[in-house]
């Protein structure tokens, strides 16, 4: 179905913004989530996880980040300088599902090697970046689910950025569902050395589109930049460029 050339909110009225390849869309003024492709409701489960920083108080994770971790330099907290905080609502999918697996395989670490056989039973809430083009570390990332709440764009500060889905839930369905099996054989290829038969089953049983606010963090340290997620909902850090005489992330 082509995308049509304006949107109106169904809620309100108001005329909906959106960029290329974006699937859905959310209406800054009231918060009404849409499809882009055909400015109908959005009717999956819109969620929201609340930031707790502003632009002052967030200064306090990102120091405490800076002051522990043998890996850091000493001084990395009393010499840096922050030169950018910037919030970003981004969207994800996040696919509750059971996966379960058999494998079989053979086992050579030890003389005579062995056929083995195994199963795997989890369940997961895979998270999923609705954005194509950003990179984004989902594998570190934690989400604390027990905090959203029903989507509100009120909730959102006025110096923040939303961006929208440019995936579909089935898309996302699917890509889950990929991952999840190649961890499953990597989760396999810890108890036998070659996998001669693998199958996996995977129970979708909820699907949330939900926004997640983190900070985009700049430090400069010794003329050299670095950058810093957060986590505005928890304060935990996602990811951080290390300073060295190496160089590490963490």
């Amino acid at each position: 179905m082509a995308v049509v050339d304006e949107i109106h909110c169904s809620h309100c009225g108001a005329p909906l913004s959106f960029k290329p390849g974006e699937i859905l869309a959310t209406c800054k003024y009231c918060g009404y989530t849409v499809v882009v492709e055909t400015g109908q409701p959005f009717t999956f489960e819109h969620s929201i996880l609340l930031n707790r920083y502003d632009l002052a108080s967030v200064d306090a994770p990102i120091t405490d980040w800076m002051r522990t971790g043998f890996l850091k330099p000493s001084d990395l907290a009393k010499k840096s300088k922050i030169q950018e905080k910037n919030l970003v609502y981004l969207p994800f999918w996040v696919v509750s599902v059971e996966a379960k697996s058999t494998y079989k395989g053979i086992f050579e670490r030890m003389a005579p090697a062995v056929v083995k056989e195994g199963k795997i039973e989890k369940e997961y809430d895979w998270l999923v970046l609705a954005r194509k083009a950003t990179e984004f570390p989902t594998k570190e990332y934690d989400v604390p689910l027990a905090g959203k709440i029903p989507f509100d764009f009120r909730k959102i500060e006025g110096f923040a950025k939303v961006l929208n889905s440019e995936i579909d839930k089935d898309d996302a369905v699917e890509f889950a569902r990929q991952q999840i099996d190649q961890h499953h054989r990597y989760l396999a290829q810890e108890d036998v050395d070659k996998i001669i038969e693998m199958n996996t089953s995977i129970n979708v049983k909820q699907t949330v589109y939900l926004h997640a606010p983190i900070w985009f963090v700049k430090f400069e340290y010794k003329g050299k930049l670095y950058q810093l997620l957060v986590d505005g909902a928890s304060g935990m850090v996602i990811k951080g460029d290390i300073p060295s005489s190496g160089f590490g992330v963490l």
